[in-house]
């Protein structure tokens, strides 16, 4: 009758806590950030998994928002997501009832759907930034090396940016969809000849080197760097621009101050007389790289996040009925392949051990080790064509909602016998191994 083989497994679910400029405004999000600005990327993703409930954890955090994508215990969703706004709320000093109404909470699919919007730059404050894919890559190997993620965060994680790809690749959204160029688009309106203004950089990250391009291609050619950490001499060398060795000095000979850092705050002290010659100060920084006060003086403008989040919806600049599409697709093959893997595993571990028990007798039986070498390799071949087939089915059944059905005639033709994971609070079974029957 052959042996019958159960399979079980344990309950868990994809969370993810978002904090944007979207859910939150960026008042809220400003104190979030500057709370946690010198806490390094391990010592945030440590503190996030402080928790029994918690096996893995990727934190995303750029200069409009903060998000955690967690790997929990099914039932401890709200636990969890209580516990880190109360540390939330702890650093900022807002109540614990604001800081949760601004956490955007997502479980499962659309804790997927999320993230794949965000790699696509779909839920940045310039919708289809190319930037973000960057950021969402760097922090997911970030948490990796560091032994946090879990097999449900690295195939989310992975496939977002197989799909971000995708989605750059077949939509319409815009090359040079960005903060960066959406300020410098904002900074044209204000300034009659751009293309012969003197600009700074405050700063050698990603908005600088975005920033570099997009001025070259409006043609502007007078751009210098200053960074504080002393990165200006490097950055400048390899950007083609000139390097200052003095803040003050550098806005005092500028047209436009464009600045993006954690390290410096430009405050009205350090801009001279501007009466004269109109200064456009572009803060990108969050925290505030620039003290409010600098927009009220004469002569100076002042553009912050808040004030171009309200010119970020610019025709052109919205999610296309092509990404919106892909992206859907994207997570319901996902979800799909998600239902179907219990009952992938089980026939995996079906034909393992068939496939274990053959090559034992094929050894005992070999005149040689070269001739059970090249049995077991065959053996082995066999199995994996065996197998191709019904796991593709396996994920078509899921994607048509009857997963179902394949488990039980998995069951009905190998005896193979598909536990679904128990309800939070039920008792869990003694072996979660599989056994024979």
């Amino acid at each position: 009758m052959g042996r019958r083989v159960r399979v079980t497994y344990d309950a868990e679910v994809l969370l993810s806590l978002s904090l944007t400029h979207a859910t939150a405004g960026f008042d809220v999000l400003e104190r979030t950030t500057a709370a946690f600005a010198g806490l390094s990327t391990p010592d945030l993703i440590a503190s996030t998994m402080d928790g029994e409930a918690v096996s893995g954890a990727v934190v995303l955090s750029t200069c409009n928002r903060l998000e955690a994508y967690l790997d929990v215990e099914e039932g401890a969703g709200d636990d969890v997501t209580a516990r880190l706004v109360a540390a939330l709320a702890s650093r900022t000093g807002d109540t614990h009832e604001l800081l949760a109404a601004a956490v955007a909470v997502r479980t499962e699919g659309d804790a997927v759907g999320h993230l794949f919007s965000v790699a696509c730059g779909l839920d940045s404050l310039v919708v289809g930034e190319p930037e973000i894919a960057g950021q969402v890559r760097r922090d997911y190997d970030s948490a990796r090396s560091a032994g946090h993620t879990t097999a449900a965060l690295d195939q989310a994680f992975q496939r977002a940016m197989h799909v971000s790809r995708d989605v750059r690749r077949r939509s319409n959204l815009s090359g040079d969809a960005s903060v960066t160029h959406l300020a410098l688009e904002l900074a044209a309106g204000h300034l009659p000849d751009l293309r012969s203004c003197r600009v700074l950089l405050v700063g050698t990250g990603t908005h600088a080197r975005t920033a570099v391009a997009a001025l070259a291609g409006r043609g502007v050619r007078d751009v210098a760097v200053y960074s504080s950490s002393g990165r200006a001499e490097d950055f400048a060398a390899r950007h083609d621009v000139a390097a200052v060795a003095d803040l003050e000095d550098g806005i005092a000979g500028a047209d436009i101050v464009l600045t993006c850092t954690s390290r410096v705050a430009i405050g009205d002290h350090q801009i001279t007389d501007r009466t004269d010659r109109r200064l456009l100060v572009i803060d990108l920084g969050l925290p505030r790289n620039v003290d409010p006060a600098v927009g009220t003086l004469p002569g100076v403008d002042l553009l912050d996040l808040a004030t171009i989040a309200k010119h970020a919806q610019l025709p052109g600049l919205t999610m296309d009925d092509i990404s919106a599409s892909l992206i859907a697709d994207a997570v319901a093959e996902y979800t799909a392949q998600q239902d179907a893997s219990p009952a992938v595993v089980a026939l995996r571990g079906h034909v393992g051990g068939v496939l274990a028990d053959e090559v034992r007798r094929a050894r005992r039986r070999s005149a040689s080790p070269e001739e059970a070498d090249r049995v077991e390799q065959a053996l082995r071949h066999l199995a994996g064509v065996l197998q191709h087939t019904p796991s593709v089915l396996a994920r078509r059944a899921a994607a048509d909602g009857r997963v179902e059905e394949f488990e039980h005639a998995l069951e009905f033709v190998l005896g193979v016998h598909v536990d679904t994971p128990a309800p939070s609070g039920a008792e869990a079974p003694t072996d979660a191994s599989a056994t024979s029957v």
